[in-house]
């Protein structure tokens, strides 16, 4: 089993906030981690044990936590990496930006399975046009591209960088470890990762600014259904994400359900307006800058209608970013889109209350609803099971740690526990548990 076994929590390339270390303002450290009592057997074998007490941990505290065992350069380093990362971070809303790519990062990762950087890979060089420099406290001047509120559209040939320049801007809500190559790669924290989600479970969720008048008279104001499809998962999506308080979408047209992003002109003349329940998201990402002051970045590559609604328009080239808007702008002009008003909508409304038949939560006797120990098993990142109910959170693509997930179910079984009366919204829930 685990006898003998000395663990902490095992980090990754990105900085995450953790219980297993804990540095008091009184100037106390706790540092968490689990001991394996070594055995023979069902019992304790209490010599080796003494050795792990009284020799082993003495010398693992010795080695990491007095500073002056340390490298002290290293910690250093450390320590101004961090106070540089958030030093962009609070830059962004002065100048405008959602995110900021340095210039000499390194994008690509090594593997599917490895988040270390790719050897002999292309730096990043921003355009000049969309080159801004920052001043950071240890590191001095940087510069880099700053992507600016608004829409953002990458383009460019398969494999040539477009969905790794996303994958990094998801992954920059985090901060990175010196040596990642993407520590300079910053992104709003706010924004979140949309994507098409077949089979998922929709509860209560108004969907009715991109879906309605559907055939079957089924309601889209407050949409039910436990096997969503590509558009109808992702447009719930995107009303949980506006939500939760996201400040800008990140979408990959991979990810994407076609027909909830564009309908093209041959498909509008073909099946008129009035026979589509569907009101496409190019349709209403204008406004959701505008109105909302959500911004969007979408990689593209099939279709040029997305130019026409673009503020920036970035292509990669053999993993070089090419600022083309000028291009794409006169381009527009000789191939306008057909005029075509999108229909009215009311703003989505939150209205789901979590139910007192929660997973896990048993009547007992009459009128009376008294909860049973909610067990938690954790799936990996891939979600965990919470009573009897299985959360799947294989499609929320920025958990990047298998303790943020239990954190999760954590979270969710305290909720059900302590907070859901059958009256509070899931926005309220959230905002008492933060």
């Amino acid at each position: 089993g685990k006898s003998g076994l000395i663990r902490v929590t095992n980090c990754g390339q990105e900085v995450l906030e953790r219980t297993a270390a804990d540095i008091r303002e009184d100037g106390t450290v706790i540092l968490r981690f689990e001991v394996g009592f070594p055995a023979n057997g069902r019992t304790v074998n209490a010599r080796e044990l003494e050795k792990i007490f009284f020799q082993y941990l003495p010398s693992c505290v010795q080695e990491t936590l007095y500073y002056k065992n340390l490298d002290i350069r290293k910690l250093e380093n450390i320590m101004e990496l961090s106070e540089d990362q958030e030093a962009i971070r609070r830059q962004l809303k002065e100048y405008g930006l959602v995110a900021f790519v340095a210039d000499g990062s390194v994008l690509p990762r090594m593997s599917g399975v490895s988040q270390k950087p790719m050897k002999d890979a292309v730096p990043f060089v921003s355009p000049e046009s969309v080159r801004v420099t920052l001043k950071l406290p240890y590191y001095g001047e940087i510069s880099g591209m700053g992507i600016r509120r608004g829409i953002t559209l990458i383009v460019g040939g398969g494999y040539h960088g477009k969905s790794t320049l996303l994958k990094a801007l998801e992954m920059g809500i985090y901060p990175h470890i010196a040596g990642d190559g993407r520590e300079y790669v910053i992104t709003d924290p706010d924004a979140v990762k949309i994507r098409a989600e077949d089979g998922r479970s929709i509860k209560h969720t108004d969907i009715s600014m991109f879906i309605s008048d559907l055939p079957n008279q089924k309601d889209t104001v407050s949409f039910d259904t436990e096997d969503a499809s590509g558009s109808t998962s992702q447009a719930a999506n995107v009303i949980e994400a506006m939500e939760a308080g996201a400040s800008t979408f990140l979408i990959d047209e991979d990810t994407s359900a076609t027909n909830f992003m564009i309908r093209d002109e041959l498909m509008q003349r073909v099946v008129n307006r009035n026979q589509e329940p569907i009101t496409p998201f190019i349709e209403r990402v204008q406004w959701l800058s505008d109105a909302q002051g959500i911004s969007s970045i979408l990689v593209a590559g099939s279709s040029g209608a997305f130019f026409h609604i673009a503020d920036t328009v970035i292509q990669m080239d053999s993993y070089h970013p090419v600022d083309i808007s000028t291009k794409v702008r006169a381009l527009c002009e000789k191939y306008p889109l057909t005029e075509e008003k999108a229909p009215a909508f009311f703003m989505p409304q939150s209205h789901r209350i979590l139910s007192k038949k929660s997973p896990g939560i048993r009547s007992h006797g009459r009128g009376t609803d008294k909860p049973e120990r909610l067990k938690i098993k954790v799936h990996g990142k891939d979600g965990f099971l919470l009573g009897h109910e299985n959360v799947d959170l294989r499609c929320i693509e920025q958990i990047v740690d298998t303790e943020q997930t239990a954190a999760l179910g954590l979270i969710l079984k305290y909720a059900i526990e302590n907070l859901v009366d059958g009256q509070r919204t899931v926005s309220e829930i959230v905002q008492l548990l933060s």
